[in-house]
């Protein structure tokens, strides 16, 4: 299949494939007349490759999947490589997931004190409430 149709079919564009590309994670064969071919196998990859940066990961990241899937495995989580990236990713997130909570913790505090120091009477002027002295 051509580029454009990869792209269809992987749900991106034409330039995502290209800078893929030329960052290593996809290698494209080259017809008689110059025109970049691709298989199943590359719609593979992207997809692959797609899914992980749903997640959150960074393209860099998907290199050990590429590269399992490449080696014929079945999916690209199947090598040591992809499962060190899975708990490295998990750390990261779990230590987001603590800086978020920190964040909510003290968040909660502010309000509550602002509330408190909102709902507090107003101080009455003793001046004013006195007119006719």
């Amino acid at each position: 299949m051509r580029i454009g149709e990869l792209a269809e079919r992987a749900g991106t564009s034409t330039r995502t494939l290209r800078y893929y590309e030329s960052r290593g994670l996809l290698s494209a064969r080259r017809a008689v007349n110059g025109y970049r071919e691709y298989d199943e196998d590359d719609l593979r990859l992207v997809r692959e490759i797609r899914g992980l940066l749903d997640f959150g990961f960074g393209l860099e990241e998907t290199r050990p999947f590429v590269e399992c899937l490449r080696a014929g495995h079945d999916a690209g989580d199947a090598c040591p490589a992809s499962l060190e990236v899975y708990r490295r990713k998990l750390v990261e997130l779990d230590a987001c997931i603590a800086r978020l909570q920190d964040v909510r913790d003290r968040l909660r505090h502010q309000l509550a004190v602002a509330d408190s120091a909102h709902a507090a009477p107003e101080p009455r002027c003793e001046l004013a409430s006195h007119p006719g002295d």
